[in-house]
């Protein structure tokens, strides 16, 4: 595989490697949202939603359009919901895995 495809890959996601940058990408999957939006239901300040926001904008992950002096942001690729979704499967069946593994360990007592 060529190097640099390895590398643009690598770079894509370590963009998600943030819990409140996946948070934000999943609830921009839910429709657009200004910065405001975001703080109140992320529960978080604003320089923190802002620098997570600006490395999704470097990463060209979400849109931003400007409405008089509210910049609203959107998934750049509505694919992005359904490659949360897949992670968010993969993940339950970990959950599960581990969830069993753990019910076989305590029987063994």
């Amino acid at each position: 595989m060529d190097v640099n495809l390895q590398q643009f890959k690598a770079e894509f996601f370590k963009a998600l490697a943030h819990p409140m940058r996946i948070r934000i990408l999943e609830v921009l999957s839910e429709g657009e949202r200004n910065v405001n939006e975001l703080q109140a239901i992320l529960g978080s300040e604003g320089s923190a939603v802002s620098q997570q926001l600006a490395v999704l904008r470097a990463k060209n992950l979400v849109n931003t359009v400007k409405e008089g002096t509210t910049v609203v942001y959107s998934l750049r690729d509505p694919l992005l919901k359904d490659l949360l979704a897949v992670a968010r499967q993969i993940f339950d069946n970990h959950l599960v895995e581990s969830i069993s593994l753990l019910e076989e360990i305590r029987s063994q007592k």
